[in-house]
């Protein structure tokens, strides 16, 4: 990626938000009760009320394990000499991961000692309503110095992940694993590597409120289609353009790619013996970046995605978008192996190693071949049989049209931006369809809070699910967890324009 001088693009006086807390929520000190105050949308499913707490006791919530979440400023060591100053959860990116048995029940005390308000979701379990850390629809956001009991049964086996749900909070060091294992496990591995891949700009190049704003101003990429390479103007990155995307990559110009927090230069190192059988578990958490990644010398075979099992697949490669996560096998030759994650359309890499031998790593800008292979599409997978949702008509379909562009920065659902009093109503029972279709110049990786989907023609399921330009994606899924949902584009500044809506259970 090449530099030019800044533009004045910034609106004066620009100040984006995508509007997430309801005026009268309100709530201070310990929320263990997961009071957010009363609430100002009639009808529907109250997430504080009884059905929700039903809902809970209907899992049967077993043994309680106690976590502590204390987000804070620090500075991190991101390898290579790079220091960032950025806000973490404990000190580390990312953050130790939470780690539970099917069933049991987590229990995450979050002392807030930042200086402005934050939440934690907890991406893609169908957890209890109350505890999915939306302000502004299941609580009220936690107010610095306060603290905020979380408490919820992990239901689904599977590859999660935590992060805030307040503005741009999500595109700093602010996220970790969550791991809900089977007790009663059948996939045969030896070991496993958690492998979390993150696009960074924060404390090195400026913030991401930084970016928000200059991306609130606008910008045309229409005219910028016969670049050589992606070129950055401030923090706008043009001519970023992949064919596996539909065309425009990404808004946003990140000076480095990490994997488990380090740069290239200076990798994360897994140690193995040769013949291994490891299971890696690879997860998303950038901002504004798909990646497409590879283990060179390897072929990779999918046995989860988004949490649930699949059929075992073979590939060369895997895209992932923004929340997506893959579960893959497999066994280790005899040597060193670069582990890249290449930022689609946008020229960079990240990289990691797999160690089994002595020896010196390609270079740390190596593509290997496997980039170039065969990378599998959502139409490629199947889900597991005791995962596959049961056949059967939706009995209601909602269209959500993904609307705006980079223009304006407009981007939003329907033509309207997020209003936390304005829900799509469905009933408890229903099987219900979603369809998205995407009017916009670029993809959209779409999230269900609450749910996991199966997306109709190929049953995959999954709670984050890429819609390419142009194109629609319908995704069936049960409504079996009531409350009040969040539906979003997982780019965090498409979401914080305007990109989100919500789903609600009528009362």
């Amino acid at each position: 990626m090449r530099s030019i001088s800044r533009r004045a693009l910034i609106r004066s006086g620009l100040a984006v938000s995508g509007g997430l807390v309801v005026a009268s929520c309100t709530g201070d000190g310990d929320h263990g009760d997961h009071n957010m105050g009363e609430s100002t949308v009639e009808g529907f499913v109250d997430p504080n009320g009884q059905r929700v707490a039903d809902a809970e006791a209907a899992r049967k919530p077993g043994k309680v394990r106690e976590f502590a979440l204390k987000p804070t400023p620090t500075d991190v060591d991101l390898g290579a000499g790079i220091t960032a100053a950025t806000w973490t959860y404990g000190g580390r990116v990312p953050g130790k991961v939470i780690r539970v048995n099917r069933g049991e029940q987590i229990k995450a005390v979050l002392t807030n000692d930042l200086p402005e308000p934050t939440t934690a979701h907890w991406h893609g379990l169908a957890l209890r309503c109350d505890a999915d850390g939306t302000p502004g629809v299941s609580q009220a956001a936690v107010e610095p110095g306060e603290s905020y009991t979380y408490q919820f049964t992990a239901p689904h086996v599977g590859t999660y992940w935590f992060h805030p749900h307040v503005g741009t909070q999500q595109d700093r060091g602010l996220y970790a694993p969550l791991i809900v294992d089977d007790p009663d496990e059948t996939l045969s591995y030896d070991e496993e590597w958690i492998v979390v891949l993150d696009d960074w700009m924060d404390g090195v190049t400026g913030t991401p409120d930084d970016v928000l704003a200059e991306l609130g101003g606008g910008m045309d990429h229409g005219d910028h289609g016969d670049m050589d390479e992606p070129m950055a103007m401030g923090h706008m990155l043009m001519g970023a353009k992949s064919d596996l995307l539909g065309g425009d990559a990404g808004d946003v110009a990140y000076p480095h790619f990490i994997i488990n927090g380090r740069v290239a230069d200076d990798p994360d190192v897994f140690e193995a013996k040769p013949g291994t059988r490891v299971r890696i578990r690879i997860i998303n958490a950038g901002g504004d970046t798909a990646f497409r990644v590879a283990l060179a010398g390897h072929r990779l075979t999918v046995v989860h995605s988004d949490g649930f099992p699949t059929e075992p697949t073979e590939t060369d490669a895997l895209l992932l978008g923004m929340g997506e996560r893959y579960d893959v096998i497999v066994e280790l030759g005899d040597g060193v192996f670069s582990l890249v994650a290449l930022a689609e359309g946008k020229n960079e890499v990240a990289r990691a190693l797999v160690r089994t031998a002595s020896g010196e790593p390609a270079k740390a800008d190596d593509r290997p071949k496997e980039l170039t292979g065969k990378v599998l599409g959502y139409g490629d997978l199947k889900p597991a049989e005791d995962v596959a949702l049961a056949a059967r008509e939706p009995d209601r379909t909602i269209d959500f049209e993904l609307t705006g562009g980079m223009a304006k920065y407009d981007w939003a659902i329907n033509g309207k931006p997020y209003d936390p009093n304005v829900l799509s109503a469905i009933d408890e029972g229903e099987r219900v369809r979603l369809r998205f279709k995407n009017s916009t110049d670029m993809w959209h990786p779409m999230h269900l809070h609450g749910h996991t989907f199966a997306l109709v023609g190929s049953g995959l399921r999954k709670d984050t699910a890429i819609v390419l330009p142009g194109k629609t994606v319908e995704a069936d899924f049960d409504a079996d967890n009531p409350g009040r949902w969040m539906v979003h584009c997982h780019n965090v500044y498409h979401s914080e324009s305007g990109m989100m809506t919500l789903i609600g259970y009528k009362d």
